[in-house]
C-alpha cells in the first residue's frame, strides 16, 4: 500500500519553518508572480533559493504555483521566472495553463510538472492526455467523489500521481474557476487576487422601496447563500489512501504559521497511524481534536462522499476555541524561553504543541520578563519571557490557551 505525502502551504518563510518542523513531506509555495494568492508575503527569488535549501536540507520537496491563467502580455516575463525558479531548487511546479505548461517543459526540463485544481482534471482521459503531455502529477478537481477517484487511478499510469485537498477553505465556484470578485471588486480570482466576496453578507433590494431591504436569511446578520464550509478529512484516512491518492493536499498559503503546524502534524500522525496497522486503524482522539483546535468554519468532507450541505447558511464567522500565546523559541528544563503572541497570566494551564508530537498540558508557574522583573502576566505581543512551568516543552513548540 502507497504511503501518501502531507503535502503542506506556505505563504512565507515562518509558515515553511512550521510545514517542516511538523512533518511535512513536501511544501507548496509561491514566487512573487503567477500564483494564486498574492495576499501573502510569497517568496521573491533569494527567499525561494533559501526556502528550497532549507526544505532540502531537512529532506522535503518544494513545489513552485505557477497556477494563475496568465494574459498574453504577461507571458514575456515567464521564461525567466521559470528558468529562476529551476536555478532555485524548486522540485515541482503546480500549473493550471498547458500553455506556461510547455514553456516550463523548454525552460525548466529537469522540474516536474504537476497540474494545478484550477485545470478542473475529473476524468481519467484528461489525466491520460495530461501525462502524454510530461504532467507527473495531476491535482484533481475537488469535486470528485472517492469512487470516481478510485476508478481514475485504475485507469491511468501507475507513475502518474494524483493530488487532492483533504482539509481547508473551500471555494464556492467549480476547483476555484470564480468571477464574482472580478465582476465586484475588479479584483480577479484567477489570478491570484481573489478578495472572497462569498464570504460577505448579503440582503436583497425592492427596486420601487429606495432603501427598504428584504434580509434573505435565516437570522439578523445577513444572507449566506455563497459561504462555503471547511473541509476536513481526517476521519476518512483509510478512505482516501485506499483511494489511491499519491498527496494529501492542505489549503491555506494565507493562513498563519499555527495554521500550518497544526494541520500538518495532524495529518501526519493520522498517515503514520494508519501505515503501521492499515487493518487495525483507529483514529486517535488527539488527532481530530487538534483541527478543532485552529480557526475554521464548519466543517465538512467536501464531494467526497456524494453531495451534502455545502454552504453556511446562518453565519459567515469562524469558529475558534484557543488562542495561540506564545512560541518556545529554547528551553533547560523547565524554563522555556518563550516569544508571546497574545495575553496569558501565571497561574493558567496552557496547551503545548511540540514539534512532530502529542500535545500536553502544562502550567505557567513564573513569568520574568527582558528587565529580568517577574510579571504577572504577559500582556504585550512579541515580547520575550522566561517561563517556568511543570513540565519541559520543547524547543519549537507552539503554545495554546483555550478560550
Amino acid at each position: 500500500m502507497f504511503k501518501p505525502e502531507v503535502l503542506s502551504p506556505a505563504g512565507d518563510f515562518e509558515c515553511l519553518q512550521s510545514a517542516v518542523r511538523f512533518g511535512a513531506d513536501a511544501v507548496f509555495l509561491a514566487g512573487k508572480q503567477f500564483g494564486m494568492r498574492t495576499a501573502s508575503a510569497n517568496f521573491d527569488l533569494d527567499e525561494l533559493k533559501k526556502a528550497c535549501d532549507y526544505a532540502h536540507k531537512n529532506s522535503v520537496k518544494i513545489h513552485l504555483t505557477c497556477n494563475t491563467l496568465p494574459r498574453g502580455y504577461e507571458l514575456a516575463g515567464l521564461p525567466v521566472f521559470l528558468e529562476n525558479a529551476a536555478l532555485a531548487g524548486v522540485d515541482a511546479f503546480i500549473i493550471a495553463d498547458v500553455g506556461v505548461m510547455e514553456l516550463a517543459k523548454k525552460y525548466a526540463p529537469d522540474v516536474a510538472l504537476h497540474v494545478s485544481t484550477q485545470a478542473g482534471v475529473t476524468n481519467h482521459l484528461t489525466a491520460n492526455t495530461l501525462y502524454n503531455m510530461g504532467a507527473s502529477r495531476v491535482v484533481l478537481a475537488r469535486e470528485l467523489t472517492l469512487d470516481e477517484i478510485s476508478d481514475m487511478r485504475a485507469k491511468v499510469p501507475k507513475e502518474l500521481e494524483i493530488e487532492c485537498f483533504v482539509h481547508g477553505a473551500m471555494c464556492v465556484s467549480f476547483s476555484g474557476r470564480c468571477l464574482i470578485s472580478s465582476y465586484m471588486t475588479g479584483r480577479d480570482a484567477n489570478r491570484g487576487d481573489c478578495a472572497q466576496p462569498c464570504r460577505w453578507k448579503y440582503h436583497l433590494f425592492e427596486e420601487n422601496r429606495e432603501g427598504q431591504f428584504f434580509p434573505v436569511e435565516e437570522n439578523e446578520q445577513g444572507t449566506f447563500l455563497y459561504n462555503s464550509r471547511d473541509l476536513c478529512m481526517i476521519e476518512h484516512i483509510p478512505e482516501l489512501i485506499k483511494a489511491g491518492i499519491s498527496s494529501f493536499k492542505i489549503e491555506g498559503r494565507a493562513k498563519s504559521s499555527y495554521y500550518v503546524a497544526v494541520t500538518t502534524n495532524a495529518y501526519r500522525h493520522a498517515v503514520d497511524e494508519f501505515m503501521k496497522n492499515p487493518d487495525g486503524f483507529v483514529l486517535p482522539d488527539w488527532i481530530k481534536e487538534e483541527t478543532e483546535k485552529i480557526s475554521h468554519r464548519e466543517y465538512n468532507t467536501g464531494f467526497y462522499f456524494g453531495s451534502e450541505p455545502g454552504q453556511v447558511t446562518d453565519n459567515g464567522g469562524y469558529i475558534r476555541h484557543y488562542d495561540v500565546v506564545a512560541f518556545c523559541e529554547s528551553s533547560d528544563g523547565l524554563t522555556a524561553n518563550i516569544t508571546q503572541r497574545n495575553k496569558f497570566l501565571v497561574g493558567d494551564t496552557l496547551d503545548i504543541l511540540p514539534p512532530g508530537g502529542i500535545p500536553f498540558n502544562t502550567k505557567c508557574l513564573k513569568l520574568i520578563n527582558e528587565s529580568g522583573e517577574e510579571v504577572d502576566s504577559a500582556p504585550h505581543a512579541m515580547e520575550k519571557l522566561t517561563m517556568n512551568t511543570d513540565s519541559k516543552i520543547p524547543a519549537g513548540s507552539v503554545i495554546r490557551k483555550k478560550k
